[in-house]
């Protein structure tokens, strides 16, 4: 992909604080909200105490609210790798995007182009690994489902921004060969791909990871792909 510089605009936001520990994670989110406009006013209103370092446009425009190394309040209560206090941590995008409440309208095609310009840009300047991108519902899950199953997760991937599981790993294995069902495997892959098995019910974890990975089976429930893919994600993640 051509290296392009996203082109930024300023649109200053009064909420955000000192951070606490160093930046290691990239969080995307949808706004929810009925367009743009309303958003960011919202993530600019000091009573509304919520913000995020950038927001983009549907058209592609990416407006910069707060500085980097500033601790902007997007992720809320969640836990990735160990990590509680995801705002410390992080630097949080939203994407203009009606979300569940508005029917979850696909993506556009420059808005997404624009985030992967982003996204790559911050991974580089910040020292950000694969593993740490993640969605506002990975971090929360069962509270939180942004940014949602429409979201092209395997796009950004193959940008070098997040995993994927490899079609290997995925391939379906015949009933007679297929590994049993084993709750504690896949407890500890869900733990070390980075989801807080402790802090979210295993309905809720499955249904997160089944949104980003294998959004068009949805259930909650362990089915063999799902015990696949998390597999192969988790043999991608470096053991804490």
């Amino acid at each position: 992909m051509t290296t392009h510089v996203a082109a930024h605009t300023s649109r200053s936001s009064p909420n955000f604080d000192t951070r606490t520990l160093p930046i290691s994670m990239l969080v995307l989110h949808y706004t929810g909200m009925s367009g743009g406009k309303a958003a960011l006013e919202r993530l600019c209103d000091k009573t509304a105490k919520v913000s995020a370092h950038y927001v983009i446009e549907e058209d592609g425009r990416v407006f910069a609210l707060v500085p980097e190394d500033k601790r902007a309040w997007h992720a809320g209560i969640g836990n990735w790798r160990g990590v509680n206090d995801i705002n410390s941590a992080s630097i949080g995008i939203e994407i203009v995007n009606g979300g569940h409440d508005f029917g979850l309208p696909a993506f556009p095609p420059p808005q997404i182009r624009a985030l992967i310009v982003l996204a790559r840009e911050i991974v580089r300047r910040q020292g950000i690994l694969p593993h740490h991108i993640v969605g506002h519902s990975d971090i929360a899950p069962g509270r939180k489902q942004d940014p949602g199953e429409r979201f092209p997760w395997a796009l950004l991937a193959a940008n070098d921004l997040g995993l994927w599981p490899s079609a290997e790993d995925m391939a379906q294995p015949s009933p007679s060969t297929a590994p049993p069902a084993n709750a504690a495997q896949l407890r500890a892959d869900f733990s070390r791909i980075g989801y807080g098995v402790d802090d979210a019910s295993e309905t809720d974890i499955i249904t997160a990871f089944q949104r980003r990975f294998l959004p068009e089976q949805i259930s909650g429930v362990a089915c063999a792909p799902t015990r696949a893919a998390a597999r192969s994600i988790a043999q991608m993640t470096p053991v804490l």
